[in-house]
Parts: structure tokens; C-alpha cells; sequence
């Protein structure tokens, strides 16, 4: 079925010979104007978005981890301008559908794991589906079969990519730091970090250059 600009404010000025070069603008989710982008993990790189809207002109309402809210529409070239700044420092627009959901799937648990200082009121399949118009069970499914790991264990890595940065700044101890990450002992925390590291906590601590990941690499 053929997009229908005229319902579509973002697409007013997409004329049909730019529709059939980059069919891919026409599919974005555009509701209230906004924009899904991949690998937005970080404060940082929302500064970085930040940054490029603002070198581009482009009003913006709000920026999130993973999208940022337009307050007007913008015309075909700001889109393609916008598209390709971003590619340039490791983003990508993301169309509506299955990568999509995942995006949301992912940026709901990193941002309740690595931003939210608030202990958690309910787990994380009731925090997901709260968040998102699917069953958990498929999301669960969808997640596997893309991501080649399960939701569980997603949040099993970025939960131990937590403890290491709590590790590394040395401020909270290993009982502080397994209350805050909701794990049921020290002792469990010590298992589950030396079974994804290989080292225990104290080991890890010890190295001078303890090893770490980019959050959109786990």
C-alpha cells in the first residue's frame, strides 16, 4: 500500500521521484513527529544528536535515549542531510517493525539500568510491556530470534557492565552495589560477574585496565 503523504505533515514537501529513490523515508513512524534512531545509548550521544539538529536548523521538542521528538516538519533535504550527519558518528533512522521494537525493547532496559537511580517497582518483562502494545511472550520470541540472545540475558550483560563502572569509580561496596542492582546476595552478584567475566569482583578491580564495553555492543 503506498504511503499517503497527505495525512503525513513530515512529508508534505517529498515529492513521488524522491519516494521511488529513498522508499525508505516513506516508512518511518512519524507520530507526533518522531524520530527513531538506532545506537542512542548514551547521554553523550544524545548530545551528539543534539548537536546535529541544532548545526541543521532543525527544531526539535525533546530528545531520548533512542528518538527525538520534532516540533515541526522538515522538508526532503534536512531528512537526508539529518540521515546522513548521523551515519557519519554511528547512528541510524530506523523504520517501523520488528528493528524498531527492538531499539524500544533495548533503550527501555539500558535506560532503566544505567540512568534510573530509582529502585525498580516491577520486573523487567512487566516494565517492557507497560512501555510497549506487545505481548511479552513474542517480544520475547522476536528479541531471540534477531538478537541471537534472550531478553534475560541482555539484561544480565548490561547489569554486569553496571557493576564494573560501579567497580571502577570505588564508591559504593560490593553489598551497595548488589542492593542497588537488585541482585538477591553479594554472593550471587560474585557468581554472575565472574561467570560473564571470568574474574571475581575483586580481581576486576585489581586489573589497571579493567576491561569494558560500549554499551550498543552488547
Amino acid at each position: 500500500m503506498p504511503f499517503n503523504k497527505t495525512k503525513s505533515p513530515f512529508f508534505a514537501f517529498i515529492n513521488s521521484s524522491f519516494d521511488a529513490q529513498h522508499p525508505q523515508f516513506t516508512q518511518f513512524n512519524m507520530i507526533e513527529n518522531t524520530l527513531h534512531i538506532k545506537n542512542m545509548v548514551c547521554p553523550r550521544c544524545i548530545m551528539a544528536v543534539k548537536e546535529i539538529l541544532e548545526k541543521l536548523d532543525i527544531s526539535y521538542q525533546r530528545i531520548d535515549l533512542g528518538q527525538v521528538i520534532l516540533t515541526k516538519s522538515i522538508d526532503k533535504e534536512q531528512l537526508q542531510s539529518f540521515e546522513n550527519s548521523i551515519k557519519a558518528v554511528g547512528f541510524e533512522l530506523l523504520e517501523p517493525g520488528k528493528s524498531l521494537l527492538i531499539s524500544k525493547i533495548k533503550t527501555i532496559i539500558i535506560e532503566q539500568i544505567h540512568y534510573q537511580t530509582a529502585p525498580m517497582s516491577v520486573n523487567f518483562s512487566t516494565l517492557i510491556t507497560d512501555k510497549l502494545p506487545h505481548d511479552y511472550s513474542y517480544m520475547s520470541r522476536l528479541f531471540s530470534s534477531i538478537e541471537g540472545i534472550t531478553i534475560e540475558k541482555f539484561i544480565a550483560n548490561q547489569k554486569i557492565e553496571k557493576v564494573k563502572e560501579f567497580l571502577v569509580y570505588d564508591q559504593l561496596s560490593l553489598s551497595e552495589i548488589a542492593d542497588k542492582m537488585n541482585y538477591s546476595s553479594v554472593a550471587y552478584l560474585s557468581n554472575q560477574f565472574k561467570k560473564e567475566t571470568g574474574l571475581t569482583p575483586t580481581q576486576f578491580k585489581a586489573q589497571q585496565k579493567p576491561n569494558r564495553k560500549f554499551l550498543d555492543e552488547l
